[in-house]
This record gives structure tokens, C-alpha cells and sequence, in this order.
């Protein structure tokens, strides 16, 4: 989907303030609050923007984020093992990745020995056939949103130059 700048400005201002109700919001860009309620509904229907509260895994007591790769039999692609790892609470991220790891899995605990007992959920599954991990000590960089949207409409602007 294109995005504009108005776009753009609704996604700013949602990720500095989420709980800004429309009014507010449509007076804050400049725009009728219809305008920026059908601008809103069109971002989320289009999965540009998601509205689904995010929960700090450290503040509610699991401190320990690691990042899991695993190597795993060819045949095991369908959804038999996304499904058990799916049913880790800890598992908190999954993604199919490129080179000497077949899936990269981010999880937390709130221990180190609590972890081990994630690890071992994780490698107990037949399909698995080893993990590394690395445990991240600190996060440098929070998700990048705005920053993006940005990006992609000066990468438009450049094309239209």
C-alpha cells in the first residue's frame, strides 16, 4: 500500500501518544475527524498499522530476551513444529531465516535457569536437531516504525524526481 505524508503523520502521532482519541488526533493534523478516521481505518485494514497494545517482557518480570537459532530436519516444514513452539508462552517471536539455521526464535524468561527450561521445551521437539542461543544483554535500537514510514515515502518521492 502507498503511504502518504498525512499517513505518515497519523503513524507519528499514534506511536507518541496511542491512547489519543480521534478528535484530538484530527486536530493535532489538521484534518476533519472524518478524514482521519477513514485514513486510520484504511491503515489498519491494510495491515500498515496494527492498534494491539505491546507488553514490556522485562517490566512484567522476564528480564532475560535470547535469541534462538535452530537447525531443523528438512521434512519438518509444515506446521507441526510452528505449532509447538507457538504453544511456549515464552516464544514470543518466530521467523524462517537464510544460512546455517533454519528458524530464528526469539523468547524470554525470567531467569537464566528458566531459560534452560525454554531451551529444552524447544530441543525436546523430534524436528529440532540443535540451537544456539545468545542472550541479548541490552536492547540499543526499539522497533523502528515512524522511521520506516519515513523512509518509504522519500523512497517514493525519490522515484517520482
Amino acid at each position: 500500500m502507498k503511504i502518504d505524508e498525512l499517513d505518515v503523520r497519523i503513524i507519528e502521532l499514534l506511536e507518541q501518544d496511542p491512547r489519543t482519541n480521534g478528535v484530538d488526533a484530527a486536530q493535532k493534523l489538521g484534518v476533519a475527524r472524518a478524514t482521519y478516521q477513514s485514513r486510520l481505518d484504511r491503515l489498519i485494514s491494510s495491515g500498515v498499522l496494527s492498534l494491539t497494545p505491546t507488553v514490556n517482557p522485562a517490566a512484567i518480570g522476564f528480564s532475560v530476551t535470547a535469541f534462538i537459532s535452530a537447525e531443523i530436519t528438512q521434512s519438518s516444514r509444515g506446521p507441526g513444529l510452528i505449532a509447538t513452539l507457538n504453544a511456549i508462552p515464552e516464544v514470543t517471536e518466530i521467523s524462517t531465516v537464510t544460512g546455517s539455521s533454519d528458524l530464528l526464535i526469539r523468547a524470554v524468561a525470567v531467569s537464566n535457569s528458566d531459560l534452560q527450561r525454554v531451551l529444552d521445551q524447544i530441543a525436546r521437539h523430534d524436528d529440532v536437531l540443535r540451537t544456539s542461543t545468545a542472550i541479548a544483554l541490552d536492547n540499543q535500537l526499539p522497533s523502528r516504525t515512524v522511521q520506516l514510514a519515513r523512509r518509504r515515502l522519500s523512497m517514493r518521492d525519490e522515484n517520482n524526481s
